[in-house]
């Protein structure tokens, strides 16, 4: 038996992986998802237009400092 477990190793898994779908990063059709649309703060209401390759979460929002959110 020991020897069927460990032979050419094969091993007794099916090697299917994780499966899923594979869409990667951006979400697709999702809110925030690509790169047109408004930063804008959850706290004060401020909007300015995303810029293309910096998150909105990483920006501070000029007026009171929150970080902003994608619409």
């Amino acid at each position: 038996m020991f020897s069927r477990l460990f032979r050419g190793g094969r091993g007794v898994g099916g090697g299917r992986g994780q499966g899923g779908s594979g869409r990667g990063r951006g979400g697709g059709t999702q809110p925030g998802s690509g790169p047109g649309g408004n930063c804008v703060c959850p706290k004060c209401g401020h909007t300015q237009p995303h810029q293309v390759g910096q998150r909105c979460m990483d920006i501070a929002c000029p007026k009171c400092g929150t970080k902003m959110v994608k619409e």
